[in-house]
């Protein structure tokens, strides 16, 4: 059994790969691993991430509290970790946005301080894609700051460091209808005899993606401001069949109140199109000059593709204006359960808090298939590193 402890851990989507496997199609407990603790300070996500992992202790707590005495009162084994799984806050790193290198943007180096308390064989640190090209205050890549943090833990009583590799994951690749790159770093301690390196999961060759209408397509169909608890058709592809379960209410499928103007937008944006598209209307005199539209990315107001992987899944998954999330085949925004399916949490998966706080964690999450992956990378190194203890 291998053990883990998942920092910033959300609501969840990491833990999730590392608890659960796919037997014929279905979701079961994965008994290969145990999760020791998980730390989440936004206390909505914390008690989501109980209610679905019940089993695994949760300090709701800000990291910066967490050290060995904390721990050792918590009464909590941390004397044989394996594994560290997490990544700190993405706002600052995002490309969509101020991009200030601020605290948030330093919470690796609490990361990082926590691996010289827990010392794990092996770690995956997940951030966004800006992570790769955000400026520190002297104007240097961050990235080369947070790889060269990992090598040397020296002024922590003398702890072991980390010979990192870094690899971008596109989520689509690993079974996820959604294309969501992001960055991860995997650190292994150096004083390990290995007789295999870390290999990153690869994606099948032939492998074909899975688009938002084999994802959401089951899913009941919604007018302005209505919502319902009741499927009203049966799961017809592989993936909605995985989704649903034996699950039999349907929860968090709301949708939104929208005013005339945003309703007359969806209505008139086709599948891929945004707030260009609407703007060359209004120029062609197509659409009257109040629909011009004056703020916003390219992508703002866009209708997601059918047959396509989403773009992806952001905090403001329900919100019409934002960045490509109107229904394919709907005048809507994507439900907070839409944006679930297409982060591939399962219909079972209980989210806590207002649709705000849902969707905050449902966008924050690492895919829950992606993660699966990555557990089976872990069990093929442990299992080629002869480092799994045996139970009993």
């Amino acid at each position: 059994m291998i053990n883990v402890v998942d920092l910033f851990s959300g609501a969840g989507g990491l833990t999730f790969g590392f608890q659960k496997k796919i037997v014929r199609n279905r979701f079961v407990d994965d008994d290969r691993f145990n999760v020791i603790f998980a730390n989440e300070y936004e206390k909505n996500a914390a008690y989501t991430f109980k209610m679905n992992f019940p089993g695994v202790p949760m300090i709701q707590e800000d990291i910066g509290e967490l050290d060995l005495v904390y721990l050792q009162q918590m009464y909590l084994d941390i004397s044989n970790v394996d594994i560290v799984i997490g990544g700190p806050p993405c706002q600052s790193y995002s490309t969509v946005g101020k991009r200030q290198y601020d605290n948030r943007a330093r919470m690796y180096r609490e990361y990082r301080r926590m691996l010289s308390i827990l010392q794990p064989k092996l770690f995956i640190f997940e951030n966004v894609l800006g992570l790769l090209t955000m400026k520190n205050d002297l104007g240097l890549p961050v990235i080369d700051d947070v790889v060269k943090s990992f090598n040397d833990f020296s002024e922590f009583n003398g702890a072991i460091g980390y010979t990192v590799q870094k690899k971008v994951l596109n989520a689509q690749d690993f079974g996820v209808p959604q294309s969501r790159e992001r960055v991860f770093l995997v650190g292994v301690r150096k004083d390990l005899n290995l007789e295999r390196d870390w290999c990153f999961p690869t994606a099948g060759a032939m492998q074909k993606h899975v688009s938002v209408g084999d994802a959401i397509g089951d899913l009941p169909e919604l007018v302005n401001g209505a919502g319902t608890n009741h499927y009203t058709k049966h799961p017809y592809t592989k993936y909605q069949f995985l989704m649903r379960g034996n699950q039999k209410v349907l929860k968090n499928h709301v949708n939104g109140v929208n005013g005339r103007k945003i309703l007359k937008i969806m209505e008139v944006v086709p599948e891929g199109e945004g707030r260009p598209y609407i703007n060359q209307l209004v120029q062609k005199g197509k659409l009257a000059q109040e629909f011009y539209l004056t703020s916003g990315y390219g992508n703002s107001y866009g209708r997601l593709w059918w047959n396509r992987p989403s773009t992806t899944i952001t905090n403001n998954l329900s919100t019409p204006s934002s960045l490509r999330c109107i229904h394919p085949k709907q005048n809507r925004a994507l439900t907070s359960r839409e944006g679930a399916r297409l982060q591939s949490f399962p219909d079972n998966f209980i989210f806590y808090g207002s649709k705000e706080q849902v969707n905050s964690q449902i966008g924050n999450a690492v895919p829950s298939l992606l993660s699966m992956h990555l557990a089976n990378s872990v069990i093929d190194f442990f299992e080629s590193n002869k480092f799994i203890r045996q139970e009993g």
